[in-house]
């Protein structure tokens, strides 16, 4: 299981969340062995004056969050880390700069869907690769 969630400048995803996505979905495909049919990805539209950023920055910058339940070995998260600069990037020329990326995990006992708790469900995809 995994929730995305893309921050970025509202002029900016406007006409690419759509692209971003596909990219992003294919990125997970990839690298943690995700099924096809498992997307869940929210944008968080900001306005000039809610988002502030680093120097160096574009208003091309985003923040990529990855909430997944732990599993997944240190070489499998650096697989996806670097799939996804290198994809975004090259599809969307969004500079490798402007692209931060953040994974956090949390116990399968902590997510709930499907009516039960994540480590009740019997998913159709591998945690551990």
């Amino acid at each position: 299981m995994s929730q995305i969630k893309i921050y970025g400048l509202r002029s900016h995803l406007n006409g690419k969340k759509q692209q971003l996505s596909d990219i992003i979905h294919a990125c997970v495909v990839e690298a943690l062995q995700y099924p096809q049919n498992k997307r869940a990805h929210r944008f968080i539209n900001l306005e000039k004056d809610d988002f502030y950023y680093p120097e160096g920055r574009t208003d091309q910058y985003i923040i990529i969050e990855i909430m997944m339940i732990t599993g997944r070995t240190v070489e499998t998260k650096k697989k996806l880390i670097q799939l996804l600069f290198k994809e975004i990037s090259e599809q969307t020329g969004i500079s490798t700069t402007d692209i931060e990326i953040l994974i956090q995990e949390s116990p399968a006992s902590n997510w709930g869907f499907r009516g039960m708790t994540g480590d009740e469900v019997s998913l159709n995809y591998k945690i551990n690769v």
